[in-house]
């Protein structure tokens, strides 16, 4: 499947039957949801550091994203941002681990990330996509995220996992 989520000046790829899961290229990058060409080691290496899941374990990783709906953003061969959509793919989602290395960030890949999902056709309709985050509010807002228009009714259970314990909630 492909969208045309790139600016004008941008390559784009060719879609062909066996290439199904890629997405756009965006100048050199690729954005596929190819589970395949996902890294866990990456993946892993950058959240483990990241403030929301500090020390995340490599398995729990694994878990999580076998059980996601997964975007990677590629250079050549090598996975340089991720992100994992929880979704029933009827009426609701939730956003998960958006990330970009550091060394390819200001190049709009944030943007075309969340572009690529919100575009992607499993992802319609929806009643509900939420996310959380501690510091990208202003990337977020852009594609018509808010804050809870109700928080009044919404309500968690919050529990640290072992890797967690110290970390302040």
């Amino acid at each position: 499947m492909s969208l045309d989520i790139s600016p004008p000046h941008a390559r784009q790829a060719l879609a062909s039957p066996s290439d199904s899961a890629r997405i756009t290229r965006v100048n050199t990058y690729d954005i596929s949801t190819d589970p395949s060409r996902l890294q866990l080691d990456a993946i892993h290496s950058y959240l483990t550091r990241s403030y929301w899941s500090p020390g995340v374990p490599s398995d729990v990783v694994a878990r999580a994203i076998a059980n996601s709906m997964c975007f990677g953003i590629y250079l050549g061969e090598a996975q340089v941002g991720f992100a994992r959509v929880v979704t029933d793919k009827a009426t609701f989602a939730y956003l998960a681990d958006v990330y970009v290395l550091e060394g390819h960030r200001g190049q709009g890949l944030s943007k075309r990330l969340v572009a690529a999902i919100q575009a992607h056709p499993e992802l319609q309709g929806l009643r509900r996509f939420m996310l959380a985050t501690r510091d990208a509010h202003g990337l977020y807002v852009q594609f018509g995220f808010n804050a809870l228009s109700k928080p009044q009714s919404m309500m968690e259970i919050r529990q640290s996992p072992p890797w967690l314990q110290d970390v302040p909630a």
